[in-house]
């Protein structure tokens, strides 16, 4: 029996072991979009969400959103995709993209060593509408795209925010508004100090009535005591008796 077969099998047994363990995590990675479903209003911002699960940092490899459904440019044959957005090599391929998108997408790269490969897409349009597809042709996978739906609604009605924008036309329309806000108030104040100086009118005639029926008791009071001064006689009886 050679002497050298254990340490052969041994070493064996090391290289399946590291070829196991060090496979690379992308061959199990899915790319997955999440919502496939997304609705927006013309002027919106969105983000077509889409990433690699499990995450799995794809900084060195090339991400590529397209438009599948949108028909090749007959001036251009050679094009057959389509692209909004390619990454390539840490930054962006401008060239090769449509022009519409021209200055209207951005890859969240910092969230590549992540697995985030999300598109975000600035002032959507109605030609915006449409079937996006995310792919990764070098990843090592089973499954390297994924599509998103984008649904742009002109009657789509957005969430109110506690943030106002300051924008002159909103300020002239809420002049008005501030205007009548303003008459509203000055009316309520007008009339709470006619109530005020009724009710201290009122106040000061009680308080005199009261007065004046006390200093009257107290007269009458005073000439009722024994003793008190009596008033002269009238003149026209002491002349009635002289006559008699």
């Amino acid at each position: 029996m050679d002497r050298n077969e254990p340490s052969h099998t041994f070493s064996l047994w090391i290289l399946v072991f590291v070829f196991f363990v060090s496979s690379p995590a992308e061959a199990q990675a899915v790319v997955m979009a999440s919502p496939r479903l997304i609705s927006s209003a013309p002027g919106d911002d969105v983000v077509l969400r889409c990433h690699l699960e499990p995450p799995v940092d794809i900084q060195a490899l090339t991400v590529e959103w397209s438009k599948p459904d949108l028909q090749p440019d007959p001036w251009d044959p050679l094009r057959r995709v389509q692209y909004v957005h390619v990454h390539r090599n840490g930054g962006e391929v401008t060239d090769m993209k449509l022009r519409s998108y021209a200055g209207r997408t951005e890859l969240l790269t910092e969230q590549l060593r992540h697995g985030n490969v999300s598109l975000k897409i600035l002032n959507v349009t109605l030609a915006d509408a449409a079937r996006y597809r995310c792919f990764i042709p070098k990843l090592k996978s089973a499954v390297r795209e994924a599509t998103v739906q984008l649904v742009v609604d002109p009657y789509l009605i957005k969430p109110s925010t506690t943030e106002t924008p300051l924008d002159p036309k909103n300020l002239q329309t809420q002049e008005p508004q501030d205007q009548t806000n303003a008459a509203a108030g000055g009316q309520s104040s007008l009339r709470i100090w006619i109530l005020l100086v009724a009710s201290s009118s009122v106040l000061v005639t009680l308080g005199g009535v009261c007065l004046w029926r006390h200093y009257k008791k107290e007269r009458k009071t005073t000439l009722e005591e024994p003793g008190a001064p009596q008033g002269r006689e009238p003149l026209v009886q002491g002349s009635c008796l002289r006559t008699s």
